[in-house]
């Protein structure tokens, strides 16, 4: 993490917003390890303000980290295959579309949604009701554990906001 802070540092401009895009963490499981967090809480001491991981297959927690989002794991969105057999508990049939905002000027997170999604026959369709409430559930208890919590929205978005 030190050594892409040093690069951050040198590139930053006065009115940038970072976004750190990292390929870490395991394919399957929501269990987020200490050296994951270590490294996205010191890319946002360094600076950073979004932290957006990719490696799972299926969404992971989200945390808002000293008012910056880290995703530990955004999942598929579009792919070239459709269902990986032996890890049907983790839905990875269920997408997630992030839209996130933050400060202009100071990188601080104002607002993140999250817009359920069903893949399904190679295409990608508005999650039914019930499979946003699965993906909530699941993803609020994990969350929870790094003091966020992920709640529904009457549109049937998800939204991320520290607790």
């Amino acid at each position: 993490a030190s050594a892409v802070a040093g690069r951050l540092r040198q590139a930053r401009r006065p009115g940038d917003i970072t976004v750190v895009s990292v390929h870490r963490g395991p394919n399957w499981g929501y269990g987020v390890s200490r050296s994951e967090v270590g490294f996205a809480h010191a890319l946002v001491d360094a600076g950073v303000d979004v932290v957006h991981g990719h490696s799972s297959h299926h969404p992971r927690p989200a945390e808002v980290y000293r008012g910056r989002l880290i995703l530990y794991g955004c999942g598929d969105l579009v792919d070239d295959y459709e269902g990986i057999g032996g890890h049907e508990a983790y839905r990875d049939d269920l997408r997630v579309l992030y839209l996130v905002s933050v400060e202009a000027g100071t990188g601080r997170l104002v607002h993140a949604r999250m817009v359920p999604l069903k893949a399904r026959r190679m295409r990608l369709e508005h999650a039914a009701a019930e499979d946003t409430r699965w993906l909530r559930s699941v993803l609020d208890a994990r969350s929870r554990e790094f003091g966020t919590r992920v709640g529904g929205e009457p549109d049937g978005t998800l939204s991320v906001r520290p607790r």
